[in-house]
């Protein structure tokens, strides 16, 4: 099954900067070579239900190993079982809707 997340993980008792933490899982969805876009507070990844979840494991596992104690995550999680959809669709939807390029087609078909 096909999954869309937004995955955010904070580690706890490092300090105020996270950068380090950030950048070192932006390498673990990398190297699983799974479609992403990271955003200012989180990270949007999509690919198979396994591998998707297998990225956020492996995220904790590394951030532990640099040292932090603690992790808290949230996600937000979105499977569809209609019709394929990307990360980038949604986000040309959105944008087809503010140009005014959609006009005529009813909320329910231009969901995202």
């Amino acid at each position: 099954m096909k999954v869309m997340v937004d995955l955010c993980v904070v580690p706890l008792g490092v300090g105020v900067s996270v950068g380090a933490y950030v950048s070192a899982c932006q390498e673990v969805i990398e190297q699983a070579g799974l479609s992403h876009q990271m955003h200012a507070y989180g990270t949007n990844i999509e690919g198979e239900w396994a591998a998707v979840f297998e990225v956020v494991r492996r995220c904790h596992e590394v951030v532990h190993e640099m040292g932090a104690p603690r992790i808290t995550t949230s996600m937000r999680i979105g499977t569809r079982t209609d019709r394929e959809q990307s990360l980038s669709d949604k986000v040309e939807s959105v944008q087809a809707h503010r140009q005014g390029k959609r006009a005529g087609i009813s909320d329910s078909e231009g969901s995202v």
